[in-house]
């Protein structure tokens, strides 16, 4: 099916808070049909996830996430800064929020989340071959620091818990690259 993409007839700010900015976007579809839809301003600005791996172990931080009005277990994450590359950020990331520096990281994929309604693309890495470096973050409150065994991965994705779909999307991923590489 070859879609033809809609045209914009028009985009106008709702809403505009300390982060966000709801846009209005009236499309007009190729049969003819118009719709509005709401976004997120896209700013195109992407972000990282970083699956660290040391000693055997993933290394994930437990943080809160006031969507689900709760504490996580997630990967180390963040914005990719003016100037950096995708890959300096994962690097950057892992030492404001484990303590650790990379020598070795894989770039695993990139996914949108959420690109009804948002821009959202995640750059995926692995980081490998561990040292101790820190950096100093943004996080309000320390990071509780967790080590999850490698070989227990199945068990931590039948966790009910564990339902955040990005580090869900994350995890097949490392499985597929630990896979693959055996």
């Amino acid at each position: 099916m070859d879609n033809k993409l809609p045209k914009i007839l028009n985009i106008e700010t709702i809403a505009k808070t300390r982060i966000f900015e709801v846009q209005q976007v009236d499309l007009r579809f190729s049969n003819g049909e118009e719709r509005i839809y709401e976004r997120l301003a896209p700013h195109h600005r992407s972000s990282v996830m970083v699956l660290p791996i040391h000693q055997n172990q993933l290394i994930f931080v437990k943080e809160y996430a006031v969507g689900p009005e709760r504490y996580e277990l997630t990967f180390p994450k963040g914005i990719v800064d003016q100037g950096e590359q995708p890959i300096e950020s994962a690097n950057r990331e892992l030492q404001e929020e484990i303590g650790f520096c990379a020598k070795k990281i894989t770039p695993l994929r990139s996914l949108y989340s959420g690109p009804s309604h948002m821009y959202g693309l995640m750059h995926v890495f692995v980081a490998e071959d561990l040292y101790p470096s820190s950096l100093e973050g943004d996080e309000p409150e320390p990071l509780e620091i967790i080590y999850y065994p490698l070989d227990k991965i199945d068990e931590l994705l039948a966790d009910p818990t564990f339902a955040e779909a990005r580090n869900l999307s994350a995890l097949f991923l490392l499985k597929d690259f630990l896979k693959a590489r055996a």
